[in-house]
């Protein structure tokens, strides 16, 4: 279980969730609903910190909560 800070809301653009984690640049998932979204997101996330690992990129320690001005 991954431990980054997931945010996710409704794109009326996209007429699906959207899930993204500020921590990995890029990183971010789409679903039809809360669950499908999440479900999507841990699968990138894993992949994201896979491909990270390939090419050698440093992979950012997990901060929990962040807080925002």
């Amino acid at each position: 279980m991954n431990r980054y800070e997931i945010i996710i809301y409704w794109s009326e653009d996209d007429n699906c969730f959207i899930a993204e984690v500020p921590e990995l640049p890029g990183c971010m998932a789409d679903g039809k609903d809360r669950a499908e979204v999440l479900k999507n997101v841990e699968v990138v996330i894993a992949e994201w910190i896979e491909t990270a690992e390939i090419e050698g990129r440093s992979i950012p320690v997990p901060k929990g909560k962040l807080v925002y001005a």
